[in-house]
């Protein structure tokens, strides 16, 4: 079983147990991913599920704000990397890639029963609704009543769970897997490119403690995955101060991170914020990572305010949508 809280911005902080945890290794490719999103049976983080599977954040805006949306993802590709958008306004259940070398009938793939392949209003976990740039909705499992029909433009964007079987491959499991936590996610101080009306707004990081002496293994083996964020944008601790966050135990959304042993992360922090290495450091010190992160546009959105008319729907962090895409099509070589 799993329980739940809802945190002051509105984000579900979810716990899982086990035998929850065990059951959601049952769901083994995208397809069964998005069907158990779409029946209400899955409503849980995505983070572990389908190995090996690309998954995707979510942004739907009104049409007239597509074109802006396409170049704020040209101009800021490591936060935003563009996988696909809807083939037309509208179109909740038919995808044009922007991955190269794999088609929009590859994106999704069809059911043995006949089952529809893909209908974004349905087949993520939880989903957030914004109205002039306030979360009006958080943790919906459906947005079936907020789409429009004749508007509405559903992009999706590289989610880095997308590379947490190649890590977990490699021994170097995130923690939130382990533990059966949401990711852990921040806003930032590093400014985006502005495109058209979305400007004056910054990255949002995710983040997954490693120890010092495993860093640059980490670097490595993400560093192939540039659709899905690839490597770190910075790392250690006087990296939190670069990011300008405050606190790694206060988030803004997910989990906030734990160490090892379960106790607060951040207590782990040196009194000096020198991270610099002593002469008796044999690297075990374990230290925050962190990545460009695709819950991005939904800061965009709610950064540009009264700017952007109409409803702005986006997945909910960490619940997001499977691909049956695999991690081997977008590896880059490097």
């Amino acid at each position: 079983m799993a329980t739940s809280t809802l945190t002051e911005t509105g984000q579900e902080r979810s716990f899982l147990f086990p035998a929850e945890s065990r059951s959601r290794m049952l769901h083994s490719t995208g397809l069964s991913v998005r069907l158990a999103s779409r029946s209400g049976d899955l409503v849980t983080p995505t983070a572990g599920l389908a190995p090996g599977s690309i998954q995707a954040n979510l942004i739907v805006l009104p049409s007239k704000y597509a074109f802006d949306f396409r170049n704020l993802c040209a101009r800021n590709p490591v936060p935003c990397p563009l996988l696909a958008e809807s083939s037309a306004p509208g179109r909740f259940d038919s995808f044009k890639s922007h991955i190269p070398g794999v088609g929009d009938d590859k994106l999704f793939l069809v059911s043995e029963d006949g089952s529809s392949a893909i209908d974004i209003r349905t087949d993520i976990p939880r989903y957030n609704v914004y109205h002039s740039g306030k979360l009006i909705e958080s943790g919906c499992t459906d947005i079936l009543r907020s789409w429009n029909q004749d508007d509405s433009v559903a992009f999706l964007i590289g989610c880095s769970f997308s590379f947490e079987t190649a890590l977990t491959e490699a021994g170097l499991t995130p923690r939130h897997i382990e533990r059966g936590m949401n990711a852990t996610m921040y806003r930032t101080k590093i400014p985006l490119c502005p495109a058209g009306v979305f400007h004056g707004t910054t990255y949002v990081v995710s983040m997954r403690p490693y120890k010092k002496k495993d860093v640059e293994r980490v670097r490595d083996i993400t560093r192939a995955f540039g659709l899905t964020h690839g490597e770190p944008i910075d790392w250690g601790w006087d990296a939190v101060a670069r990011l300008g966050i405050e606190d790694l135990d206060v988030v803004d959304w997910g989990d906030a991170p734990v160490t090892a042993k379960g106790a607060k992360f951040g207590l782990l922090r040196p009194k000096s914020d020198r991270s610099t290495a002593s002469d008796e450091d044999d690297g075990e010190e374990e230290v925050p990572v962190f990545w460009g992160c695709g819950v991005t546009p939904q800061e965009v959105v709610m950064r540009a305010g009264d700017s952007v008319e109409g409803q702005v729907m986006g997945h909910m962090p960490g619940h997001m949508l499977l691909l049956d895409v695999k991690d081997g099509q977008t590896r880059q070589c490097v």
